[in-house]
């Protein structure tokens, strides 16, 4: 499933599969965010570049944006219900505050 959230396109994990791998095992980065739902905790083993993660509570507003985090890191966010992982590279847009789940 892909969305568009302010400019952003997004793409949904919908099996087990996608939500384990996320965006690992790429060779280059995307040009697209991942919305992993029902999450609290990611990592970036077998990651070949650095990510943005967008914390969002059950209300799909952000609580917590961890940014340039490096392979082979594990982050959790204990507030969080969804994450967004979105690699570094790509241009943002206002304020990390400003970020909402698409529906």
């Amino acid at each position: 499933m892909s969305v568009h959230a302010r400019g952003l396109a997004v793409r949904r994990a919908a099996t087990r599969r996608e939500r384990l791998r996320g965006l690992a095992w790429r060779r280059r980065p995307v040009a697209h965010a991942l919305l992993i739902d029902r999450c609290r905790s990611v990592h970036t083993f077998g990651m070949a570049y650095p990510i943005d993660l967008v914390w969002l509570d059950a209300g799909g507003h952000a609580v917590r944006v961890d940014r340039g985090v490096r392979p082979c890191r594990v982050k959790a966010c204990r507030r969080a219900r969804a994450v967004l992982e979105l690699p570094s590279q790509l241009p943002r847009r206002g304020r990390a505050s400003g970020y909402t789940a698409p529906p």
